[in-house]
């Protein structure tokens, strides 16, 4: 095993048969020890916040699975908080990809002069390029096509997945009268094809939750989710 990467929140290391092995660690993104999905910096460590958000990946790509879904997943080990993924290549130099279903976080600081905080928005789909220098910023469509990074064809479904996935994990999470308010992915390139499939996680630490008009906090949501 041969550690490849060192990021904010897992390690990825390579395996002799040529898949990878994901380590999720405690830390969070954040500000100042607030957490914050959006954030381009490690804010906080929360004790068991890695076993937490590997526990709720695994539930949705399993479940993401069932529905035929693509992704890079493989099989997960909870007690070591590691994840086994199928090699994946990124578009360009990585891209996120945000649904938002509320008007919160970085949409409502760009968009304020006609958003309202929460305002609820029909699965809104945002790309943006994995640029801590320049902070993430967002992308369109044309300029992703024009750079060379993503073509129209791979831009229709990648919004189609997005779209279909963020419904998946709004859907189990309303089951448990949690809402969804916004969620980010990561896609890459996968297999012989070069499908597009999902990456990464889906975890607490990549969405925004609420239930009783109250922030559901990663760890907590794991709790409520699979207890």
């Amino acid at each position: 095993m041969k550690l490849i990467y060192k990021g904010k929140t897992k390690d990825v290391f390579s395996l002799e048969n040529g898949n990878y092995l994901l380590k999720f660690k405690d830390d969070m993104t954040g500000e100042n020890g607030v957490f914050d999905p959006g954030s381009n910096s490690v804010g906080l460590t929360m004790e068991g916040a890695g076993r937490a958000g590997l526990r709720l990946t695994k539930m949705f790509f399993e479940i993401l699975k069932g529905k035929g879904i693509p992704t890079h997943y493989v099989d997960a080990d909870i007690d070591v908080a590691t994840m086994t993924v199928k090699p994946a290549t990124m578009f360009g130099k990585g891209l996120e990809v945000i649904c938002r279903y509320r008007a919160v976080g970085s949409f409502l600081r760009r968009y304020g002069m006609y958003a309202e905080d929460g305002q609820v928005l029909d699965a809104f789909v945002e790309v943006t390029l994995k640029d801590d220098d320049r902070q993430d910023p967002p992308i369109t469509e044309d300029a992703l096509d024009m750079l060379g990074i993503l073509s129209h064809d791979e831009y229709k479904t990648l919004k189609e997945l997005t779209k279909k996935i963020g419904a998946v994990v709004k859907d189990e999470l309303a089951k448990r009268g949690i809402e969804l308010y916004d969620i980010k992915f990561e896609f890459g390139r996968v297999g012989e094809d070069n499908h597009i499939a999902l990456i990464d996680e889906i975890s607490g630490g990549n969405m925004r939750a609420f239930k009783n008009g109250k922030h559901v906090e990663p760890l907590l949501l794991e709790k409520l989710m699979l207890d």
